[in-house]
């Protein structure tokens, strides 16, 4: 309702006319409403773009690592590298062991040639096999995350250098547990996940052929 003679309208309460600045204080809220209205509309759109944004990279960009799965004939691979004067590793697992990686690197990291094997274990953890063709003390520590080690166990007569690392948590990664030892010019480095019935069986797997 509005008052006949100024136009303006009539605050109910104190039944007469509403004042310049009792208007401008009405119309300021009335604008601060629809500001905090439009914010909140704007901050809900941009959830709902964001959203729309982590479900495309999920579904169409982020794709699974495929390599986990794959099954890789690490023994041909090994045949097909032929190098000359050295046995490469290619332990005799049993048939619930798995491998999902084989190659061979010259002169990989710190100069060192390099045959590395990935191998799933029956209970799908991970154990890296390395084997470094004359190698020296920085390669070994570069595996190993320059960590130091932490004792030492025997296996089928080969004495391994143990660094365990499990104690970490995640933060251990692929490292969790790793056994080092030497054979030769080939320094043998088998680290991952696995438990210890897994490590045992490859670490003497290895010693058969190499010892």
């Amino acid at each position: 309702m509005t008052d006949p003679e100024t136009g303006r309208p009539v605050v109910a309460e104190l039944g007469r006319p509403e004042t310049a600045e009792e208007t401008w204080a009405r119309k300021d809220t009335a604008r601060r409403a629809r500001r905090q209205h439009q914010t909140a509309f704007n901050l809900v759109l941009a959830l709902i773009a964001s959203l729309g944004i982590v479900v495309f990279l999920v579904a169409v960009v982020a794709r699974p690592d495929t390599t986990v799965d794959r099954d890789v004939d690490y023994r041909q691979v090994a045949s097909q590298a032929a190098v000359p004067g050295v046995t490469l590793a290619v332990p005799d697992l049993p048939d619930s062991y798995a491998s999902n990686r084989a190659d061979y690197k010259d002169r990989g990291a710190d100069g060192v040639d390099v045959w590395t094997v990935g191998l799933l274990t029956p209970d799908k953890q991970f154990i890296g096999l390395q084997q470094g063709i004359d190698a020296n003390p920085t390669w070994v520590a570069n595996q190993l995350d320059q960590h130091a080690a932490t004792g030492s166990r025997t296996i089928d007569g080969t004495k391994w250098t143990v660094y365990d690392r499990r104690d970490e948590g995640k933060g251990a990664g692929n490292q969790a547990y790793s056994l080092v030892t030497t054979f030769g010019r080939n320094t043998i480095v088998l680290a991952g996940t696995a438990d210890d019935r897994s490590f045992r069986t490859v670490a003497a797997a290895v010693t058969e052929q190499l010892g």
